[in-house]
């Protein structure tokens, strides 16, 4: 088991910038992220819009070059261990941002909310954040869920997309299934992939509706795999229970039928069923939960419990591999 540590400047997108690393499929890497404020907003004063840069929001680190990784490949990206490395953590609310609010593209007369700023207290040992209410009298402990938004593979066709964007090559789809023990695969469309990742969240419901989650610096440890012959359109993700597809797009019945369609092609694929067979069981059998729908492009995921596919395995079944590697290093740190 290899295991090198990555430290990299801080990059604002996917493509466009050279490896930060290199390494061999079934490498271990230790890396920090810092919050989508660059660590900027640290108190309920900070509003985002007078101590933040635009465009420089939303850091990601990285990207790594997998040895090998050619367009029509897939690489793995499996967590193993992401935890918060301060005792606070923050969210906020942004005029024109978020699911209740007017935006740029939903053109209201009325006001838009305002700018405001909550301070979570993190206890890391413990495994909670506590939610403090600006103008309200609760205050309440809730459990860490620690995941990344951001993570993603450089795009095609020599195109830069901004990390608050996500899309085919990943990006900040902000789903909570981004978490310990899932493995993420993404298609392959550059040389070496270019693996990059950030946007670290204590917790963060399903949708991200105020516009942000838990916003944390992490501590993060992966190992990143390569899978040759094998391409994977759209973001895939696998836990110890379940299969799933991403779709992103706007409108959201859109970002909903593209997760679904990968789902249901994947699981014909895998269980050699007629398109409609596959339609019919995923219909019946799958879940959808959301990931963002407040950033630039909405995220959905379509999800199928794995205890419906027997002994069929996806991807040659690296994630019980990955798994394996993970609890090597985690039993020897």
């Amino acid at each position: 088991m290899r295991v090198v540590r990555l430290e990299s400047e801080p990059a604002y997108a996917f493509g466009g910038r050279a490896p930060a690393m290199t390494v061999a499929p079934g490498t271990v890497v230790e890396l920090s992220t810092e919050d989508c404020f660059g660590g900027a907003v640290r108190g309920i004063d900070d509003l985002p819009s007078q101590v933040c840069t635009f465009p420089y929001l939303n850091p990601v680190t990285g990207p790594i070059a997998v040895e090998g990784a050619e367009p029509g490949d897939t690489v793995a990206v499996h967590f193993v261990d992401i935890r918060p490395t301060r005792d606070w953590a923050i969210s906020t609310t942004f005029p024109h941002f978020g699911a209740l609010t007017a935006t740029h593209t939903t053109a209201m007369l009325h006001d838009a909310l305002p700018e405001r700023v909550w301070r979570y207290d993190v206890d890391a040992e413990r495994g909670i954040c506590r939610f403090n209410a600006r103008d309200s009298d609760l205050s309440i402990e809730l459990p860490l869920d620690p995941m990344h938004g951001t993570v993603g593979v450089a795009p095609a066709a020599h195109e830069v997309i901004m990390s608050i964007t996500p899309g085919a090559h990943g990006g900040n789809m902000d789903t909570p299934e981004m978490r310990a023990g899932t493995t993420a695969y993404f298609g392959v469309n550059v040389p070496g992939a270019l693996i990059s990742l950030g946007d670290g969240h204590c917790r963060q419901g399903e949708g991200e509706v105020c516009g942000t989650a838990v916003e944390a610096a992490m501590s993060t440890v992966i190992v990143v795999d390569l899978i040759k012959g094998v391409s994977t359109p759209w973001p895939r993700l696998e836990s110890d229970t379940h299969l799933m597809s991403t779709g992103t797009a706007r409108p959201l019945e859109d970002a909903f039928r593209i997760s679904q369609h990968d789902l249901v092609t994947w699981t014909a694929d895998l269980l050699s069923l007629d398109a409609l067979d596959a339609y019919q069981f995923v219909s019946q059998a799958g879940l959808a939960p959301a990931g963002n729908v407040v950033d630039t492009n909405y995220t959905m995921l379509a999800k199928l419990p794995k205890r419906y596919l027997a002994e069929t395995r996806a991807y040659e079944d690296v994630h019980t591999r990955l798994r394996t590697t993970a609890t090597h290093y985690l039993n020897q740190r």
